[in-house]
C-alpha cells in the first residue's frame, strides 16, 4: 500500500515528543519534506494498530537513539499545508507529548539529518518548524507546574 503523505484523501495522525533535560530541548533537523532542513521535535506518523504513545517513543528511538518516558500531552496541532493552487498537499493532526530521556546515546537516525540538545533560551537561533517555540514553551510550563505524571 502506498504511503500517501502528499495529497492525502484524509488527514494523517502524527506524534511528536518535546524531550526536556536540564533546560534544553531535544531537536532534530528534518531530512524529508515537509519542512526538510528545519529543526523540529522528533516525531512521525502513527502506524496502523499502534497507540500514539508507542509511536512517540518509537520515533524518538528511531530518530535520536534515546529511550524516553512520556509525561503527558503537551498539545494537539493541525498542520495543513496547501500548494500554490490551493490543494491540500499535507494534512496532519499532530499529538505532541512532553517526555524525559531515560537511556541511550544521542545520534541521528532515520528521518533526521542531525539531532542535538538545544538550550531553550537559544531556540530563536534555529530555523524551526512552525509553532515549535510555542509548543516547547507549553511543555516547559506543564512540566514545571507539576501538571504531568
Amino acid at each position: 500500500m502506498a504511503d500517501l503523505r502528499e495529497y492525502p484523501e484524509a488527514p494523517r495522525v502524527g506524534v511528536g515528543a518535546v524531550v526536556l533535560k536540564d533546560g534544553c530541548v531535544l531537536l532534530i533537523r528534518r531530512d524529508r519534506p515537509p519542512a526538510e532542513g528545519k529543526w523540529s521535535i522528533p516525531g512521525g506518523l502513527v502506524n496502523l494498530g499502534e497507540t500514539t504513545e508507542r509511536a512517540a517513543v518509537r520515533e524518538v528511538a528511531e530518530e535520536c537513539g534515546l529511550r524516553v518516558r512520556l509525561r503527558g500531552v503537551a498539545g494537539v496541532v493541525d498542520r495543513i499545508i496547501s500548494d500554490p493552487d490551493g490543494r491540500v498537499r499535507y494534512h496532519y493532526v499532530l499529538i505532541d507529548y512532553v517526555a524525559t530521556p531515560e537511556s541511550g546515546d544521542l545520534r541521528p537516525g532515520s528521518d533526521a539529518a542531525d539531532c542535538r540538545w538545544v538550550p531553550i533560551g537559544e531556540l530563536e537561533r534555529y530555523e524551526t518548524t512552525e509553532g515549535l517555540a510555542a509548543m516547547v514553551a507549553r511543555a516547559v510550563r506543564l512540566s514545571e507546574g507539576g501538571l504531568l505524571g
